[in-house]
């Protein structure tokens, strides 16, 4: 069985969320345990209609940091694990801003919301977990919530990593060394840098390091979409001399021997059997 990726949404920063010029979902990832649910921030429940995926088959949900691009619809999501919170089921992973608060930034989880799956966790940088069957490595980040990080997901079909947000560094970038997918988030072009989050010089330089099979750019911010993603992923391929692809909501990644892409329609049901409670 081949390791499914579902993004919910490519786009990110205030921006991008607030019009939802690009939808700001998160993704799902399947690799034949189980289904995680990483950042469900606006769009995901909408978009999750939208392909007819049905909540409860949901195992576990990750939220990386305390910002609302992040999370807005990680309570609703967690609902839809615990069919309405009426079956203790599933996990849920969050970082100490998401759970306890740090510094003025969160909790944003309820406690009502963070006590009905059958598993919640706060987690770090450092820590290795299994999630869904897959040893989950969680890595570091340097962003405005100091509490963000990004993960390494050892799938049966390789490693397939994403960042989060984060400002660009040689250590951060060697920590997904090995990363067979790269979920970047890159949201300025060029040479545009804002504090804390990638341009696409600097991906150049991440992906320069970690050299990976697939490099998909997400997190796409306002300016990046008016400058065109998708020039700026060719010219982060032709840089590299790696394969480099602007990311499109509703995309699916198939990774097997080899890794192929379509486009989920989306149409949302006059009534769906998932609602037939």
């Amino acid at each position: 069985m081949a390791t499914v990726l579902t993004f919910l949404g490519t786009g990110g920063g205030r921006h991008t969320t607030m019009f939802q010029a690009r939808s700001t979902g998160g993704f799902l990832l399947d690799a034949g345990k189980g289904t995680v649910h990483v950042d469900p921030g606006p769009g995901a429940l909408t978009n999750m209609c939208g392909i007819r995926y049905d909540l409860r088959k949901t195992d576990a949900i990750i939220v990386s940091h305390c910002h609302p691009d992040h999370y807005s619809d990680a309570a609703c999501a967690i609902e839809g694990m615990t069919y309405g919170g009426w079956v203790k089921r599933g996990a849920f992973y969050g970082t100490e801003s998401v759970i306890s608060g740090h510094d003025g930034l969160g909790p944003c989880m309820s406690s009502y919301h963070l006590s009905i799956p059958e598993k919640t966790a706060t987690i770090k940088a450092g820590d290795v977990l299994d999630i869904c069957g897959m040893e989950t490595e969680i890595t570091e980040a340097d962003h405005s919530d100091p509490c963000n990080v990004g993960f390494r997901f050892n799938t049966p079909d390789g490693i397939v990593s994403y960042v989060s947000d984060t400002a660009y560094s040689d250590r951060i970038a060697e920590q997904y060394i090995g990363s067979r997918v790269l979920l970047l988030p890159v949201t300025t072009p060029d040479d545009n840098r804002i504090a804390g989050h990638l341009c696409t010089d600097d991906a150049i330089d991440f992906v320069r390091r970690v050299r990976p099979e697939l490099t998909v750019l997400i997190h796409l911010g306002i300016v990046m979409l008016k400058h065109d993603e998708n020039a700026q992923a060719e010219k982060a391929e032709k840089a590299t001399r790696c394969r480099v692809m602007a990311g499109r909501d509703l995309m699916r990644l198939t990774i097997g021997d080899s890794i192929t892409i379509e486009d989920l329609e989306a149409s949302r049901p006059d009534w769906s059997p998932a609602w037939d409670l």
